[in-house]
């Protein structure tokens, strides 16, 4: 059986639930960890999709991996085969697709919400969810919609949320996260958190009520999920 490939950009930031998710579902998947320097595999025969995790780092740094990566995508996309994005992995979709990646006016990091964004190409992919909903966020950056694309996220202060294009999804927002992530985040993340602000939350409010958003967002994830795997080979 042909088998997803999962690209780790970090340590910390592995496939999460989603991992979890194949797991229900009996779908196979391989772990391919840049942090480690893992070959980054120059074909898509045999892979049914390609998922690309989050990280601390920009698409715009001079990484030898990423013109790599997003040559992959572009094969991958090319060929109908479902790419999935999450953060920096939404952001290599855009960048690969002709977008740009540059720094939001803000930074996003904690629970925030979004809105859908509805059109007829977004329905299949936001069917059964609300107007507005709760997820989880990490970034200081934000891509554009590449040509093509449709946009089907948007957030108050971040208007590139999550956009489609054929079998493939990108998200700035991060729709992946288990407790421990969050937790882990919030512990090794300090950094990042300055200054607070209406968008940027701190540890103690980013892990407080946690259960219940993890299992909340875990109920988003499934539905983004479930339509993804539909367009898997």
């Amino acid at each position: 059986m042909q088998e997803i490939l999962i690209f780790r950009h970090a340590p910390h930031e592995g496939p999460g639930y989603l991992a979890d998710y194949l797991g229900r579902h009996r779908l196979p998947w391989r772990l391919i960890r840049i942090d480690e320097n893992d070959p980054i595999p120059s074909s898509i025969d045999g892979v049914s999709g390609l998922v690309f995790m989050g990280g601390p780092m920009s698409v715009n740094d001079p990484l030898p991996w990423i013109p790599r990566v997003t040559q992959l995508i572009q094969r991958a996309v090319a060929a109908d085969v479902p790419v999935l994005g999450h953060c920096l992995g939404g952001q290599l979709i855009s960048m690969a697709l002709g977008g740009a990646v540059t720094k939001n006016p803000v930074k996003e990091i904690g629970w925030l919400p979004v809105s859908r964004v509805d059109s007829p190409a977004a329905k299949p992919w936001l069917d059964g969810l609300p107007a507005k909903f709760e997820v989880f966020h990490w970034h200081g950056e934000i891509f554009s919609i590449p040509p093509g694309a449709t946009r089907i996220l948007a957030s108050s202060d971040c208007a590139n949320q999550a956009f489609v294009i054929g079998k493939t999804l990108a998200f700035q927002c991060h729709i992946e996260m288990t407790g421990a992530m969050v937790r882990e985040w919030a512990r090794l993340g300090t950094d990042d958190l300055a200054p607070l602000c209406a968008t940027v939350q701190n540890p103690q409010a980013m892990t407080a009520e946690l259960d219940r958003r993890v299992k909340r967002l875990q109920g988003v994830a499934d539905k983004f999920y479930d339509r993804w795997i539909q367009g898997l080979r």
